[in-house]
Order: C-alpha cells, then structure tokens, then sequence
C-alpha cells in the first residue's frame, strides 16, 4: 500500500543530512533536522526548513531514537531518514518507527537486524549459494578455543567483531604466537564500540581486492544492482578512496558479482537500498564479507555514472512506489572517484585536526561535485568523526578522471587546521594509482613510507608537494616510484 511522505525528519547530522535536505527539496517534501548544540551553527542546520535543538550529550542527541520519535510525531512528520552511521542500521529503531506509525526510510527491521549480526548473515547467504570466507559459525569468546579454531583453519586468520564494522573490533593474526594479544585487543575493542565483545574467526585473504556491489529493491519484487565500486583503497581497514566502476575487474568476474547480489536479494526479499561486499583474492575467487543495510558514505560515485538519485529512490520506495526503471535501462558512463576529506594529520599518525576553518577555497568545473557542509569561519566539533566533506571527480575514461583528480585537488584549499588534502595528491601521483592496480594493501604500505619520511624530516613544511620526490631525495624510492 502506497503512502504519501510529506514531511521527513533526518536523523542525523553534516553532509548526510545536507544531502538528504537537497532530495526532500528537488520532491517538495518538508525537511526538519534534530540537532546538538555543538551542531548549532551547522549549514544543514540552516538549510532545513524547520530544525530542532536536543539537549544532551552531542553525540547521544543522534542516538536516542525515542526522543527522536517523539519529535517526529509532535512534528507530524511522515517518515524518518536515518542517512548512514548512528541509527541507520538500528533494527529496534526501525521497528520503533513502525510501531509509532512513522515510515523508515530503509531496509526491513528484519533485514537490518539479520545482516547486523555478522555470523548468522554470513551463514544465511551461505545456505542460499553465495561464496564465503572458511570460519566459525558461531560467536567465539573462549580464548583457547578460538586458538584451536584458527590453528585448524590455518594463519593468517582475522578476528572480527560479530556485531559491528568499519573496521572496529579486528585483528589479523599471522601467526600463532600473536594470538592472544590480538583476541584481547579485538573483544575489548568490540566491547567498547559496539556494546558487545563477541567475536568470530574467519580465513584471512592477503591483499584482496574489496569490491560492493549497490543493489536498490522495492516492495514488488524488483530488484537491480547500480554497479560496483572499488574500496581497496583502505587504511586500518577504514576506506579512504572509493571508485566507480572498479579499474581492475574483468568482464566475466563482474557479471558474475551482479548475479550472486541480485540472485541473493531476490531470494531474502530485500527492500530498498543496500550494498554487498565482497573480497576478491589474486584469482578473483568471490568472497562474501557483509552486507550494509542503508545508505553509504560512498553513493555519489554510482549516482554520478548511472545518473541515478539513490536518496531519492529510497524515499520513493519508501512511499511504496515501484522502481522507475528495468536493469538493462540502467546505463554506466565513465568512471568517478570519491575523496574522503579529513581533518586529519598524516604526517601523525593522521590524528584529528579539529579548529576553526580559516579560510576555504573550493574545487569546481565540469566532472566535479563536493558534498560537504563546512564553510569558512565554521569551527569542526571535537565530538564527531573528523571527515568533512566528499570530493568526487568524473571523466569518461581512466586516464581523464585521475587527471580530474588531479586538478580538483589541486583547488582545494582549507587553512586553519590539517587535512589529508595533500596525501590525497600524492596517491593519485602514485604510478600504480594511475595504472589501476591496488588492492587492500596499495595504502599501508606508502603509509609507512609517508611515517618514515615524517621521521626522517619531522620539520618540513607539512603541506608537502611531492611527496614521492622527497622520497626520491631521500633515497627510499626509485626514479619510477617503486619502494627501495
């Protein structure tokens, strides 16, 4: 049954909300935003067209869903967006939404809640034929157990938090001597972020690839992929460049991850967006690794090369409206790249760099989009993460869109505290980068290049040019680039 949405409370704050903001305008719904007091003098939070200041802790303000609730009923607000990170993938906030007659706009509770739990939805897309790392099947909290466990599976293995992501609650064991440490230091960690300590064992693939796939599904039946994206470029398991489409990947292999996500989508009954990952190991053997039931950081890189609106989408579905288009209606152009922006120091150990914005010059021309709210004269709070904003380029070609990289990069200027700006210029100067060939390890290795460098020159200028010349100087990197 179809059910009009006139009026959307965003459940969350920065670009995210901004960006839902913008979809709520271009389909004439009211937009309102909850916000913290240290949020107060957010751009978002000006642009709504109605906003509400929540006492309480900063961060608790985006959590407390029955607060949020009962703002969005005094409101009469239709539906709630989450946008991604603090509730968006809460299967009791969705259910609550339900339960008090307000539309989420997302996944089934069902869904979210099956796919939180990193074991059993490892185990349900197993049973229905979709490839799978070698592990446990079960939480793991019995230290030797887990010991005996990853000594049959055979090292390198990796400790994974079974109630979380991002990165949180994970270590890689190469050996057997290293296991304890790194036990401890994964359930303390997944305590400590996700409430809860319980982990899993699985077989740890050297260097993969991390390829997703971006499905959309209504409440029909529908069901299409808009493409991959590549994510291999991570650092401690935290992405940090997202391309669309990969570089690297064949035909056939692609094809191939389009049908394992639309075969398992269909046999769940899957509603509205979601992105499944995968590994892809140096034979591009397909490995399923977890399923994020709402909308990702890294969307605009597919909204730019199939010129489809994903936030718009998913509050159309939302309101019980069918997808607008069959799969082979979908057309892929060019490639796009995304840059998370953040205030962040690389030269140590990329520490946050909170402050008030100086002075802000920004990137744009044909093939550029920046999705951020920060603005000149705009103080970063200390309590959020420290990404500020998204630049995603786009060029018809490889070679065109890391030259786009290049030059949007180029006009970005942000005085008044550290960004990874300039670590970003020298990745796409890096020769593999401009070859298209990376993989899960291509960015901790010229990390550790980046520290050494640091250590070698600690009172350089830290908006260094050229990072891999000064490498050069010192002797640590050959004419081509390649690491001595």
């Amino acid at each position: 049954m179809s059910r009009k949405i006139t009026k959307i409370l965003i459940a969350n704050r920065g670009e995210i909300a901004l960006r839902i903001i913008r979809a709520c305008k271009e389909l004439d719904i009211t937009s309102v935003v909850i916000h913290s007091d240290a949020d107060s003098e957010g751009s978002w939070v000006q642009k709504a067209d109605k906003s509400v200041l929540l006492e309480g802790h900063p961060v608790q303000v985006y959590l407390d869903y029955e607060n949020i609730i009962r703002v969005a009923k005094e409101l009469k607000c239709s539906a709630i967006h989450p946008g991604y990170g603090f509730l968006s993938e809460s299967a009791d906030f969705a259910r609550a939404c339900d339960e008090n007659g307000i539309i989420f706009i997302g996944p089934k509770a069902e869904h979210i809640e099956l796919f939180g739990d990193k074991i059993t939805s490892k185990n349900a897309m197993k049973e229905i034929g979709v490839p799978v790392l070698e592990g446990t099947t079960t939480p793991i909290t019995d230290k030797k157990e887990a010991q005996k466990i990853s000594q049959e599976i055979g090292f390198p293995v990796i400790i994974k938090a079974a109630f979380g992501g991002g990165g949180r609650g994970m270590r890689v064991v190469h050996e057997a001597k290293q296991f304890d440490s790194l036990f401890d230091a994964a359930t303390s960690e997944a305590k400590k972020f996700f409430g809860n300590g319980d982990v899993f064992i699985e077989k740890f693939v050297s260097n993969p690839r991390h390829i997703e796939v971006q499905v959309i599904a209504d409440k029909y039946g529908n069901v299409v992929h808009l493409g991959e994206r590549d994510c291999s470029i991570q650092r401690r398991h935290q992405k940090v460049i997202e391309i669309a489409p990969s570089p690297s990947l064949n035909d056939d292999t692609r094809k191939e991850l389009y049908r394992i996500a639309i075969r398992a989508m269909n046999r769940l009954g899957y509603e509205n967006v979601g992105t499944i990952e995968f590994l892809l190991d140096e034979n591009d053997n397909i490995y399923f690794i977890e399923m994020n039931t709402r909308l990702q950081v890294e969307h605009p890189v597919t909204e730019i090369i199939t010129g489809v609106d994903i936030v718009q989408r998913m509050i159309q579905i939302a309101e019980g409206d069918k997808l607008h288009f069959l799969q082979e209606e979908i057309v892929f152009r060019g490639y796009a790249i995304e840059f998370r922006i953040n205030a962040e120091d690389p030269l140590n150990n990329f520490m946050p760099s909170f402050g008030t914005i100086e002075k802000y010059l920004t990137p744009g021309g044909p093939g550029v989009r920046l999705d951020t709210s920060v603005y000149g004269g705009y103080s970063i709070p200390t309590n959020y993460d420290s990404m500020i904003g998204k630049l995603i380029v786009w060029a018809l070609d490889w070679e065109g869109v890391v030259k786009k990289a290049k030059r949007a990069l180029d006009e970005y200027y942000i005085e008044g505290l550290t960004t990874n700006i300039p670590f970003h210029k020298e990745i796409v100067c890096d020769e593999s980068f401009q070859k298209g060939i990376f993989d899960t390890g291509f960015l901790d290795k010229r990390v550790e290049q980046y520290a050494l460098l640091n250590a070698i020159a600690p009172t350089e200028d830290k908006r260094i040019s050229s990072f891999f010349s000064k490498l050069m100087q010192k002797g640590l990197t050959s004419k081509k680039g390649d690491f001595i």
